[in-house]
């Protein structure tokens, strides 16, 4: 029988390229998504890796198991569901929870994981720049409990990304996470508060933008998500932005501080999900703008010295 050290489930637009770097590393991964194709065509494309059957007890020769899954609730149900994985898992075999969880319920699920001598380590993923992840290039921001967990699963971190920041305890890493996605969803809505502000007043929001990302405006929007308006292209659905700002709001609650920023937030994200289709670009949500507004933005072309880019 073969034996794969790393078992992976999960393989959507982040969990496929993640999946991929351990691949061309040299990494023998067995695979699982909730679309069987998707497991297909990746061994097809790393043909050292195999997909997974629906089996709970697949992984049981995996010393790591690394899941890429919409939120925590799907996390646990894939380890300790009905057909959970967990308990058919080696004793001293590490998760790692790549996934944009909660960290109460990361830290649940540890404790949870533990009563079967399974380490928990969460591991989330950003980004310097759109589509950096499908180049080895993610950004894991990683919290575990045990120093020796962490330890034995580092290697296979760094074969997966360029930049690997310890935050602490179990959650941190998720804590992390979601302090990172909130503070680019600030710049998500004041960018779109000043395109239809901006164009309303006569001003381009092509130009505006050209302008802020040789300016103190500057941000992943400007650069990247927005950087052509429109195009509606990142990969990261609206609805998973606003579970991640939930996420955020809770935590800033938990921790004491007191604002109006995420529940605000949170209602333009919401109201935003109103105008769009199911699984919308997050971009979109400058649709409900637009509706509030009463204006429609348009692209410009781009110019540089006069020429067409």
């Amino acid at each position: 029988m073969e034996e794969f050290n790393i078992g992976w489930i999960g393989l959507g637009n982040a969990g496929y390229p993640m999946a991929a770097c351990l691949a061309k590393k040299g990494h023998r991964l067995l695979v699982r998504d909730a679309d069987p194709a998707r497991g297909i065509n990746f061994v097809e494309e790393y043909p050292k890796c195999r997909a997974a059957s629906s089996d709970p007890n697949v992984f049981q020769s995996c010393e790591v198991v690394v899941t890429m899954l919409p939120n925590g609730k799907v996390v646990m149900d894939a380890l300790l569901g009905e057909r959970g994985i967990a308990p058919h898992l080696k004793p001293g075999s590490v998760v790692i929870d790549t996934s944009s969880s909660s960290p109460y319920d990361t830290q649940a699920l540890g404790k949870e994981l533990s009563k079967l001598n399974v380490d928990l380590v969460d591991s989330p993923i950003t980004q310097e720049r759109l589509h950096q992840i499908d180049e080895g290039g993610a950004t894991l921001m990683v919290g575990a409990d045990k120093p020796e967990a962490l330890e034995n699963v580092m290697p296979i971190l760094k074969d997966m990304s360029a930049h690997v920041f310890p935050m602490g305890g179990l959650g941190t890493g998720h804590i992390m996470k979601t302090l990172n996605n909130y503070t680019s969803v600030g710049s998500i809505i004041a960018l779109c508060d000043s395109l239809v502000a901006g164009q309303k007043l006569g001003l381009d929001p092509q130009t505006m933008i050209d302008v802020m990302n040789v300016g103190t405006g500057v941000n992943f929007s400007t650069k990247y998500s927005m950087k052509n308006l429109k195009s509606y292209d990142t990969g990261y659905q609206l609805e998973l932005l606003v579970k991640d700002v939930r996420i955020a709001k809770d935590v800033i609650e938990k921790s004491g501080f007191q604002s109006d920023l995420p529940a605000l937030a949170l209602k333009y994200l919401e109201d935003s999900m109103k105008c769009v289709e199911k699984g919308a670009d997050h971009s979109e949500c400058l649709k409900s703008w637009e509706q509030r507004a009463g204006v429609e933005i348009k692209m410009t072309e781009r110019r540089v010295n006069g020429k067409e880019e």
